[in-house]
């Protein structure tokens, strides 16, 4: 008996098209706004303000304003003394209102994962995604949808990273990956990533910092925090910051 594959064919064509609609008809949500860290998390920036942060030269304490747990960018870019390796991170960013900018000057920053890889923060608002605007990983991974919320609204990032692997002579055998969620939607999926300009100087698969990037632009910041893995090799830097659970 001969068994027709046209309709097991339209039917899983007909399945792709509605997980397609279903994503699309997503609307950025505070599915994790204000979301508390978990026992063993440690608290990158709270109310206590900037503790665990350095500037760019890794000795300067950070100096961005500070008001009731919210830093705003000023005074060259900030990383964290700490170093991680894999880890889930969460923030929440607020991007200015700038009418009469464009493109990147649009409440430009950055989140630099592992110390060098940039994760897009502008306002795209609106805007067909693309490689350079917010929730990119920059001119590398183009979000899957445009989850961005106007200007002047808080919005999060809930990001899982795996760093690099590489081999006893330093060569990249597996490429770094990231998950990314955009205001309660996943925009990035697993995806592989390798360093963007403007990060700190490490080398893929070793332990890096979290970098915020001074853009020029009075990009805010709160209620950041994060998770370390499992340890897939040796760090550098002292744990800074405070532990959830034991503050």
């Amino acid at each position: 008996m001969r068994i027709s594959l046209r309709p097991l064919a339209l039917a899983g064509l007909l399945s792709a098209s509605m997980a397609l609609t279903s994503s699309a008809q997503e609307k950025p949500n505070d599915a994790t706004m204000g979301a508390r860290p978990p026992e063993g998390a440690i608290v990158l920036l709270d109310e206590k303000g900037l503790q665990g942060w350095v500037q760019r030269d890794g000795k300067t304490p950070a100096d961005w304003p500070v008001a009731d747990g919210i830093a705003t960018v000023g005074h060259g870019d900030i990383q964290t003394k700490q170093r991680f390796g894999d880890f889930k991170l969460h923030l929440e960013f607020n991007v200015p209102y700038r009418p009469e900018a464009r493109g990147q000057a649009r409440g430009n920053s950055g989140v630099y994962l592992g110390g060098i890889y940039e994760l897009q923060v502008l306002d795209s608002y609106g805007l067909k995604p693309r490689d350079n605007d917010c929730g990119a990983i920059y001119t590398q991974v183009v979000p899957s949808v445009n989850a961005c919320k106007p200007p002047l609204q808080w919005q999060t990032y809930d990001v899982t990273f795996h760093k690099a692997v590489v081999d006893g002579q330093g060569k990249v055998v597996k490429k770094a990956r990231v998950t990314v969620i955009h205001n309660g939607i996943k925009t990035i999926d697993d995806a592989e990533i390798g360093p963007t300009p403007g990060g700190v100087g490490n080398q893929p698969g070793e332990d890096g910092p979290i970098l915020l990037q001074d853009h020029g632009n009075p990009v805010q910041y709160r209620n950041i925090w994060i998770v370390a893995g499992p340890s897939r090799g040796s760090g550098r830097g002292a744990a800074e910051g405070t532990t959830a659970g034991h503050r």
